[in-house]
């Protein structure tokens, strides 16, 4: 599966079937920007922190608003709208490339 997100304003959204496929049965995750990448990781026990990925709408699409990783990246205003996506096993996280340039 070919996975797509979109970035604004500091929040990362996800389709429903982004969330099925990587993230069934979370309720919270981790964004971190690292390595020219989002990376968007699973949180297992909400003890541990994390981002509430919130429902946007009746089909099941996600939102995990992260201002504060966005911000210290200078990146907060940043909007991008089918970013490719593909999950690291070996990172356990959900991979997103950061554009060369992002347009703000």
């Amino acid at each position: 599966m070919s996975a797509t997100v979109a970035v604004r304003n500091g929040s990362v959204y996800l389709s429903a079937s982004v969330v099925e496929t990587y993230f069934r049965g979370i309720e919270a995750v981790i964004v971190l920007i690292r390595d020219g990448a989002v990376n968007i990781l699973p949180v297992y026990q909400m003890a541990a922190g994390g981002c509430l990925l919130k429902m946007r709408n009746a089909a099941g699409d996600r939102v995990a608003s992260a201002p504060d990783v966005f911000e210290a990246n200078d990146l907060l205003s940043w909007q991008a709208q089918d970013l490719p996506a593909s999950w690291s096993s070996e990172q356990g996280a959900l991979i997103v490339p950061l554009p060369a340039n992002p347009d703000f």
